[in-house]
């Protein structure tokens, strides 16, 4: 009844219209109103009449109702709104802030909960329209923009229908030049876009237009930058921009034959010094960092020499039990480095490493123990001296637990007759 009550007021005359239209954004906030509101003859055809009035008080007062309607979580309530898609199009040129941003917010959340909604909004033009307001002074709009455009680049259809769009338009190199100066220009919508070219690289198998805009070395001067600013007074949030910054990062290289570009060893410096400052408060970061690590000395013998010579070896091993993650992620680094041959297994041994291999033997991961075993055979390969080691600290002990293990027995029994040979046989 309130609502149908609400609906007769919009519809009457002017001051009842204003009136009734700020009662119903209260109402609106109930999910239950919105579904009752959306089910009512005609109540969307007059909140559009409203939504395009050319009185711009009742024009703001509709868009709030829109932007309460779009945060329903039933698809009915979003697929009500279909007619209304083109409108916000059009008003992304609007004439003030408040209504530019709510316009945004209320198509971001559309967009969420509809495929529908989806599938009108692109051949209605929704990619250059924000393309178009990506180049706008303000900080609010931008963030906007990013927020629509990440919900966008997650839908299931993306990768076939959203991304290739995106990528044919101005808005990566907009996108990369908005993250690189978010720690000058604005963080919140630095984040949005870092998040965007997450989406865009994880879900595109080709990643060459942003390649060819420099996104490689342009996000790793921004980690540069970013560790550079952490001891002093690292801004609120920081870590919320770190976060995509490196998995863009980490899966640029796990999917291209890039060049290593500014092989200079300061990337593995700034990314032990995010570690090291994210340890504590966000510990999540932790195996961010571990995967660009281990994406980094994956196949190169050049990072890998560096974290020896900058000997960011013991900062490493710092994290051997940080978590189940990072042990499994640090071991997989070990191993990248002890690949390379006998002359690295000798630095890596050089740390007090088999004394700290010895406890993760006896962890109930198979993941971690699988990859302690692999480096274990790496190090007594290149090294058969770390054999005779291994077993006068009782190590062979610790391999035979896992004799009955399905998985590792194979492993296991291979180490144990390495430990087992006379040296130099």
């Amino acid at each position: 009844g309130q609502v149908l009550e609400l609906l007769r007021g919009m519809q009457r005359g002017s001051e009842d219209r204003k009136q009734s239209l700020g009662r119903l954004r209260w109402a609106l906030q109930n999910e239950e109103t919105q579904q009752k509101f959306v089910r009512l003859d005609g109540s969307i055809r007059t909140l559009t009449g409203l939504f395009t009035s050319s009185l711009a008080d009742l024009q703001l007062e509709a868009a709030r109702c829109l932007h309460e309607l779009s945060h329903s979580s039933v698809p009915t309530v979003a697929e009500a709104c279909l007619p209304v898609t083109s409108y916000l199009l059009t008003y992304l040129s609007g004439h003030s802030l408040e209504f530019t941003e709510l316009c945004l917010y209320t198509l971001g959340n559309l967009v969420v909960e509809s495929e529908a909604v989806r599938k009108q909004l692109l051949p209605q033009g929704i990619i250059p329209v924000l393309a178009s307001c990506i180049q706008s002074p303000h900080e609010a709009v931008l963030e906007g923009v990013g927020y629509v455009l990440s919900q966008l680049l997650q839908a299931k259809e993306a990768p076939m229908e959203i991304i290739p769009l995106v990528l044919d338009s101005v808005l990566p190199q907009h996108m990369l030049r908005l993250v690189c100066s978010g720690l000058k220009a604005g963080m919140g919508a630095a984040v949005e876009f870092a998040w965007c070219l997450h989406y865009i690289i994880c879900r595109h198998q080709d990643n060459v237009v942003l390649l060819a805009l420099g996104a490689m070395p342009a996000l790793t001067s921004l980690l540069l930058e970013l560790a550079s600013e952490i001891p002093q007074d690292a801004p609120e949030g920081l870590e919320l921009l770190v976060c995509p910054v490196l998995r863009c990062l980490s899966n640029l290289l796990a999917q291209t034959d890039c060049q290593r570009q500014g092989q200079d060893g300061r990337l593995l410096i700034a990314l032990f010094l995010i570690l090291q400052c994210f340890l504590q408060h966000h510990p999540f970061l932790v195996q961010e960092c571990l995967w660009l690590l281990n994406n980094l000395t994956a196949d190169d013998p050049f990072s890998c020499s560096a974290l020896l010579s900058l000997d960011l070896l013991p900062a490493l091993l710092q994290l051997l039990t940080c978590s189940q993650m990072a042990t499994v992620l640090v071991l997989t680094v070990l191993c990248n480095v002890a690949e390379k041959g006998p002359f690295q297994c000798q630095r890596l041994l050089r740390q007090p490493l088999l004394p700290q291999l010895l406890p993760l033997l006896t962890l109930p991961d198979p993941e971690a123990i699988g990859q302690c075993l692999e480096l274990l055979h790496l190090l007594f390969l290149h090294c058969p001296e770390a054999a005779a080691d291994f077993t006068r600290l009782s190590g062979h002990q610790a391999l035979e637990q896992h004799q009955s293990t399905p998985e590792l027995q194979e492993r296991a029994q291979a180490l144990l007759d390495m430990v087992r040979q006379p040296l130099g046989a």
